[in-house]
């Protein structure tokens, strides 16, 4: 399973996305354009994201850039399971 279709799940799993999920790509922009996307939700994604991936996010790590787009939240992602 690709690491795209594994971060759409924990988002779809964490905002309640149900089939909305599905239109999701990586040029789909997160922050501002969901509004279950919330700045509580940001934190509850990134929990999810530590748990699902094993690994662990500090503050100084995120910032708007990161919940951009699909595709930057996937870069991250990907960029901390490579460290």
């Amino acid at each position: 399973m690709s690491t795209e279709l594994k971060v759409k799940q924990v988002l779809a799993s964490v905002l309640n996305l149900g089939e909305r999920v599905n239109r999701l790509d990586a040029s789909t922009p997160l922050l501002g354009a969901i509004p279950e996307l919330d700045s509580m939700a940001v934190v509850s994604v990134l929990t999810a994201l530590e748990e699902k991936f094993n690994f662990a996010i500090e503050d100084d790590e995120v910032d708007g850039r990161t919940f951009a787009t699909l595709g930057n939240l996937v870069a991250f992602v990907e960029a901390k399971l490579a460290a």
